[in-house]
């Protein structure tokens, strides 16, 4: 289980992130001591040093501490000591990687490994994060890739304050462009150029291509898609050329593997749909789909679309049991004993969760039918 959850300051720039793999020929280093090899694995709470039982008196059942700052650096040994109550059990998110020479490689999974400790923000007093931070890095980090791995932290954390102004100024705008209908793409472009200045103040060249470059990607396609939507000049058709002319001219990577994939499955929804209003069979769904997704997950939509009729035919047996006894019995109390007698006979656990959703939606299509 891993926790990506991000501090309130984090910046808001983009509608989602998209998680890249980024190959690199580099080493991990580890100490041969055995304790210090557990780097990605759940840490367990149990306090079992000095220190453990020095934190366990500072921090007050999860509440958040107020400590100094020397206080804060005897805390820690490995980082990971009675961890807050969001991050434990939880999977440690990200990585430092290190070359041959022990140099830090800087890659998108250490800023993941930043936002993973910093999202107990709330529990824990920032001065009592940033300890444990630098603790683990240390830990786990030779020299000089640990000092190099603080360092990027320290930036990281200044940067992360900075750009709450930037983003509170932006949000304003967007949300009175918003209130017209439509997003005004020269806001959030200005926006982009104030956050890449930003983050060229603050670190290198490498370092906002590895922290930041999918999100810049994806918000650079992000825009385009509004731009196109928004461009009255074309009409549907050719909206949908341009969008599928500009996601063709893409490099080929993470980003535009998930746009196809999302594409795929938007057009499998809209065939499936067609499809079965026309009174499809069952081998010809699959065959559309074993064309759109392959077959696996064709087969697996088919069991889905068993189960689903299955479903539909209990439901209905259920409705039309249930409406009879409401219609002939004058006592409302054992009528609805019995209704839930029926219930528990034709569906599980779970399934009797779904039937009032369920007979909403049934009413809704209906409605609209109508």
């Amino acid at each position: 289980m891993s926790n990506n959850r991000r501090p309130a300051y984090l910046p808001i720039v983009i509608i989602a992130v998209v998680s890249i793999a980024i190959t690199a020929a580099v080493i991990m280093w580890f100490k041969p001591d055995n304790t210090r090899m557990a780097t990605a694995q759940p840490v367990s709470s149990a306090l079992t040093n000095e220190a453990d039982a020095t934190l366990s008196t500072a921090l007050d059942n999860g509440q958040v501490v107020q400590t100094t700052a020397a206080q804060n650096q005897s805390l820690f040994v490995t980082g990971l000591e009675h961890l807050p109550r969001s991050l434990q059990g939880t999977q440690i998110d990200g990585e430092i990687i290190i070359d041959e020479n022990k140099q830090l490689v800087v890659t998108e999974g250490l800023r993941r490994l930043f936002d993973y400790f910093l999202s107990a923000l709330g529990e824990e007093d920032e001065a009592v994060i940033y300890a444990r931070v630098e603790s683990y890095i240390r830990h786990h980090t030779p020299e000089p890739a640990a000092s190099q791995t603080v360092a990027i932290f320290d930036q990281y954390i200044t940067y992360l304050k900075a750009i709450t102004e930037i983003e509170q100024r932006y949000g304003n705008l967007q949300l009175q462009a918003a209130k017209s209908g439509e997003l005004d793409l020269n806001v959030v472009a200005q926006q982009k150029q104030d956050v890449a200045k930003l983050r060229q103040q603050y670190f290198t060249k490498e370092t906002i291509t590895a922290f930041f470059g999918a999100e810049e990607e994806y918000d650079d396609y992000s825009m385009e898609m509004v731009r196109i939507n928004q461009n009255q000049q074309l009409t549907d058709v050719e909206k949908e050329a341009t969008r599928q002319n500009y996601i063709s001219r893409m490099p080929d990577n993470a980003l535009k593997a998930g746009i196809t994939q999302q594409a795929n499955l938007n057009e499998l929804m809209n065939r499936t749909k067609q499809m079965q209003a026309k009174g499809a069979t069952a081998q010809e769904l699959y065959n559309m789909r074993r064309d759109l997704v392959g077959a696996p997950a064709a087969a697996r939509l088919a069991r889905v679309d068993a189960e689903d009729a299955n479903f539909a035919q209990r439901f209905d047996q259920y409705q039309a049991q249930k409406q009879r006894l409401l219609n002939q019995s004058a006592d409302k109390t054992q009528a609805q004993t019995q209704i839930n007698q029926i219930e528990q006979q034709l569906f599980g656990e779970a399934e009797r969760k779904r039937l009032v959703g369920y007979a909403a939606l049934q009413q809704q299509n209906s409605a609209n039918l109508e």
